[in-house]
């Protein structure tokens, strides 16, 4: 008897658990009854199901969808990338958005427009610009394309990332023969603004030398000359020393001093 009413309360245990649906954390749910969509959102927690009542739940967390696509370039190549989409549904436009594009709404609305976005904004960059420090620009560029189509349908698009890109075969190369073929050609400019600045120091220093030259030669006019040698005779006779001078009138030489 016992046995029969564990096995009849397991079998009651069994259809409440059925009759029930959870929505966890990060989710919210969407009543349909009897083919009809409730407009209210239901937050995480246990809810009654039946024959006629049922729930839809749908994530409004973060969601990362990675996707591979093949992207056109400027040139007319064709670029493999992996790109990741973050993206969240808001809340209040998940009823909506059940009931004018279905569950399918990330093939719908988010692949589809992400593709045709990527494509047309990729074309407008060149291969390498892909692999260089343009590629957070064409992310922003996707994302902003994105955000304008999608955000008034109730998503929201967090981030686009461009994790991998595989450039056609021979483009490496080529990316890394210009890549030093600038660094080269910044290395000689360098060298070259340089000597220039070095030829300027130079000229100015020769033009400083010669103008000060030009100075003195200026100021040591003959008549200069013979004034200061006046002074420096002049200066002589005073001298309490005995001292022979020769002199031709104009200047002065000393041959020998006495001093006393």
């Amino acid at each position: 008897m016992k046995k029969k009413f564990y096995a009849i309360a397991i079998a009651v245990v069994a259809l409440l658990a059925t009759s029930c649906v959870t929505i966890g954390p990060g989710e919210v749910g969407v009543k349909v009854n009897r083919g009809v969509m409730d407009d209210k959102v239901y937050s995480p927690g246990r809810y009654r199901v039946g024959a006629n009542v049922n729930y839809i739940r749908v994530p409004i967390r973060t969601v990362n969808k990675e996707v591979q696509l093949n992207l056109p370039s400027k040139e007319g190549l064709n670029v493999n990338a992996e790109i990741s989409i973050l993206y969240h549904i808001q809340k209040d436009d998940v009823p909506t958005i059940i009931e004018e594009i279905g569950r399918n709404y990330e093939d719908v609305m988010i692949l589809s427009v992400f593709r045709s976005a990527s494509a047309d904004i990729c074309a407008q960059f060149y291969a390498k610009d892909m692999h260089s420090g343009k590629r957070s620009e064409i992310e922003a560029s996707i994302l902003h394309h994105m955000d304008s189509l999608l955000l008034d349908r109730g998503f929201v698009i967090e981030s686009v990332l461009m994790k991998s890109i595989s450039l056609p075969n021979g483009l490496y190369d080529a990316i890394e023969d210009k890549l030093e073929a600038e660094q080269e050609a910044q290395r000689m400019e360098f060298v070259l603004q340089r000597e220039k600045l070095e030829a300027e120091r130079k000229k100015i220093e020769a033009q400083g030398t010669a103008d000060a030259q030009r100075i003195l030669a200026e100021g040591l006019s003959e008549s200069a000359i013979r004034w200061r040698s006046l002074e420096v005779m002049q200066n002589l006779s005073s001298s309490p020393n005995a001292k022979v001078i020769i002199t031709d009138g104009k200047s002065p030489m000393i041959i020998g001093t006495d001093e006393q």
